[in-house]
């Protein structure tokens, strides 16, 4: 389901036309055609298998809705994901390598090749996405003084918080604890 699960995330966030096919303005493509575009390129996945990734992945990456699926974000090539405005809790979490810090604490987190910066409702959430990336070190953000500042936060389908960036004066380094 991992293999599975990657080459979702490859083709619905990044590289659609590794497989020839195209998503729509929010990111949307049918079910069948992604079925068949991967069985064509070698990747046959049973529509049962497709189901299950979607409901079991640990971070909920993608939505059927319809007929159609998309990631739920992360993505590189340009899509609306038509989102709104939402009110954040007053703390959220960023996860990262310990050899990104100096740079984060001088110029924030960017967005990079993405469409927002991700942030996590919870310290464990970030704990796990920091770890993939090395050692990893959380960030608490001031998300609250973000907002009452006028930075604009979205919540993703599967519960990732969204926003443009955000500054080093609005991050604060946990240790551990």
């Amino acid at each position: 389901m991992i293999r599975v699960s990657k080459l979702l995330s490859l083709v619905l966030r990044h590289k659609p036309e590794d497989i020839g096919i195209a998503l729509d303005s929010q990111g949307w493509v049918s079910v069948p055609t992604l079925l068949n575009a991967l069985a064509a390129n070698g990747h046959a996945i049973l529509p049962e298998e497709l189901e299950q990734v979607v409901r079991e992945n640990d971070k909920q990456r993608f939505t059927i809705r319809d007929g159609r699926i998309r990631a739920n974000q992360g993505h590189s090539v340009e899509v609306f994901l038509s989102l709104n405005a939402a009110t954040p809790p007053d703390s959220l979490y960023h996860g990262t390598a310990t050899r990104f810090l100096t740079s984060i604490l001088q110029s924030g987190l960017q967005k990079m090749n993405r469409h927002h910066v991700h942030l996590s409702a919870d310290k464990i959430m970030a704990q796990k996405v920091g770890t993939r990336h090395g050692k990893p070190v959380i960030l608490k953000v001031d998300a609250v003084k973000m907002s009452q500042d006028g930075q604009l936060f979205f919540l993703s389908d599967n519960g990732v918080w969204l926003t443009d960036s955000v500054s080093p004066q609005y991050l604060q380094v946990l240790s551990d604890e």
